[in-house]
């Protein structure tokens, strides 16, 4: 994969959803003690566009690199019945004032911190590019912690054995470049200095921790997997989904690029990977 992906544009507000204000927590006690998070600090790492409290199961949704919670605003209103969460990562958006990530399974970890209060009901995890190894080791953390995962959605990702690892491009021009190829983003977005001065740090600090993420072969996931690939995809993430979880695993090839769920979301296959029940349930 290049994880040279972005938003379409920048953002630097905490203005987004349920996003919360920083570093006013009004009970710091119970948040260290018990290691639940304050609600707070959950807002500031999920953002829930259209709250539906009549809702059966969520959906947590990861974005690729580059990305801010924004890019699944549309999800909750489309997605009747489940309730959207998408995460935010650091240094973006509401969450401009700390560093981008740098690794990976550090940010997983702080990622089920917040989704553990969700887990009264059943959670999926969606991951687009970066997004979906990010949502592979979130699952593993909560299965560590006793809460199991619906169902897993691997988008911009085949099932298909690990590439060699290479070291990303850093080159500002050339990530650019790829960005405007690969879909993610149009050319006169990408040319505006904001865009260059905002998105392109975090974009570069994301491209590298993928980078040097190396995955274990090891916890297997029990729940279900689907893989949702362009045909047109020369960029997706290729990793042996088949082989990281004990439940059984699906490819689904969609039109378009490595960003076809810019112009059409998938909200088909997950309405129908959601609405069979898993054996037990």
């Amino acid at each position: 994969m290049t994880a040279a992906d972005a938003s379409s544009a920048p953002e630097t507000s905490g203005n987004s959803g349920n996003s919360g204000n920083s570093g006013n927590s009004g009970n710091v006690e119970s948040s260290e003690n018990s290691g639940i998070p304050e609600a707070s600090d959950v807002s500031r790492r999920l953002v829930c566009e259209t709250p539906r409290p009549e809702a059966r199961r969520r959906l947590v949704c990861f974005g690729h690199a580059g990305a801010s919670a924004s890019f699944y605003r549309s999800w909750g209103r489309s997605l009747t019945g489940i309730e959207v969460h998408a995460v935010q990562y650091p240094g973006r958006a509401n969450r401009f004032d700390e560093e981008p990530p740098d690794d990976l399974l550090r940010l997983a970890a702080d990622i089920a911190d917040a989704l553990e209060p969700l887990a009264d009901l059943p959670l999926s995890l969606f991951g687009h590019s970066l997004g979906a190894p990010a949502a592979l080791e979130t699952a593993r953390e909560l299965q560590r912690r006793g809460i199991d995962i619906e169902h897993l959605f691997a988008s911009g990702s085949r099932d298909a054995p690990l590439p060699a690892p290479f070291a990303g491009d850093e080159d500002p021009d050339e990530i650019l470049e790829d960005l405007v190829r690969m879909g993610g983003t149009e050319a006169e977005v990408v040319a505006d200095p904001i865009f260059q001065e905002v998105v392109l740090p975090y974009l570069i600090a994301d491209n590298r921790m993928f980078h040097t993420y190396e995955m274990a072969p090891e916890p297997l996931l029990g729940c279900p997997v689907t893989t949702i690939v362009g045909d047109l995809d020369e960029d997706a993430d290729r990793r042996p989904w088949s082989a990281l979880t004990t439940a059984p695993v699906h490819e689904i090839g969609v039109s378009g690029n490595h960003f076809y769920l810019v112009a059409d979301p998938p909200y088909s296959i997950l309405r129908k990977a959601l609405s069979v029940p898993r054996p037990g349930s």
